[in-house]
């Protein structure tokens, strides 16, 4: 594969990923209720969510999901109902006292491999995604040349962008977390993150297939 047209997939992933969506969403609601940190583990399972469907879309599955209507419509309501229990739970979370996030992060829901499979399931739950790469990833494949290591650096590359967003978004949120400093603000801060997840099923009811 050619640097400029890996560089050009970078600038296109670049600009893709950084649009709000269920991913960004889910990584911002858990960078408010978690912190940056722990927000990381969800990201990896986004990001390895990801990486699966690439190679499913690689062998057709993002082509049967833009030609059946039923087999979109079944993942797209799956994840709306996953994002939107999300949402209800979040907001319907017991307030934490200050100061308390970090504890209560490190047990129950906030463990990494509770995070982790979060965030692999709110990945999987976008069909879209699984649809675009199908459409998109083609459009950077010389057909003449191996197609292994040229999907291998596509998908890579998408992966280290995808976290990258994933992160700021995370950032973010920790970030407005630390200045709600009392009850009532905490509170706030669950119905924001509710609201978030909900907000997230809300764009997954609207997308279409492609």
């Amino acid at each position: 594969m050619m640097w400029q047209t890996l560089a050009f997939f970078f600038a296109t992933a670049f600009v893709i990923s950084a649009t709000p969506g269920p991913n960004m969403l889910l990584a911002m609601s858990l960078g408010l209720r978690f912190g940056a940190k722990r927000a990381a583990w969800g990201g990896a399972g986004m990001c390895a969510a990801l990486a699966v469907m690439a190679a499913l879309s690689a062998f057709g599955l993002g082509a049967l999901l833009s030609t059946s209507v039923l087999a979109f419509e079944i993942v797209r309501w799956a994840g709306v109902a996953y994002l939107t229990w999300l949402g209800i739970a979040a907001w319907l979370a017991p307030v934490e006292q200050p100061g308390e996030r970090n504890t209560a992060a490190v047990s129950g829901e906030g463990t990494p491999a509770r995070l982790f499979l979060r965030g692999a399931l709110v990945a999987f739950s976008n069909p879209k995604a699984l649809v675009f790469m199908g459409a998109l990833f083609p459009q950077f494949i010389d057909a003449a040349a191996p197609l292994a290591p040229q999907l291998m650096a596509l998908v890579a590359t998408m992966v280290v962008i995808e976290f990258g967003w994933i992160m700021a978004y995370a950032t973010g949120g920790d970030r407005l977390a630390a200045k709600l400093t009392t009850v009532s603000a905490a509170k706030s801060l669950n119905r924001l993150t509710g609201g978030l997840m909900i907000g997230a099923g809300g764009l997954l009811a609207l997308a279409r297939r492609v």
